[in-house]
């Protein structure tokens, strides 16, 4: 029973970061004038996708049948939150500002940490 609640908890607390970082500490560039750029939109759906994850993590400690499919359900929000700065909505051009030097590179590393969290989860589900 343990062992099935780990990766749960692991999802748990990645999404945790990943919402709250996005708003905060992994937050993408400020401009001097009070605007806002794209890097701006990158950081709030990545907030959201993190949002949905730890929903899902949720879901996934509460459910005794269906586990399995909830980490599958997984998979491609961290798939899409990998995508999403840089790729689905592009960011600053230079490389030495925030957005590309801080948030990018973290919050890939840290969908990417969600993803193989939720791939264990999928394989320690036990399907009753």
């Amino acid at each position: 029973m343990k062992k099935q609640l780990i990766p749960g908890c692991v999802l748990l607390a990645l999404s945790l970061v990943i919402t709250l970082g996005s708003i905060s500490f992994l937050s993408p560039c400020v401009h001097e004038d009070g605007s806002f750029g794209a890097c701006h939109w990158a950081g709030r759906s990545c907030m959201g996708i993190g949002a949905v994850l730890g929903i899902l993590a949720v879901m996934a400690l509460l459910l005794r049948r269906g586990r399995r499919g909830v980490y599958l359900s997984a998979l491609p929000a961290c798939l899409l939150g990998i995508l999403t700065p840089g790729t689905l909505i592009s960011l600053c051009r230079m490389s030495s500002m925030r957005c590309r030097a801080v948030m990018q590179p973290a919050l890939i590393i840290l969908f990417a940490a969600s993803a193989l969290a939720a791939a264990a989860g999928a394989v320690c589900a036990k399907e009753s």
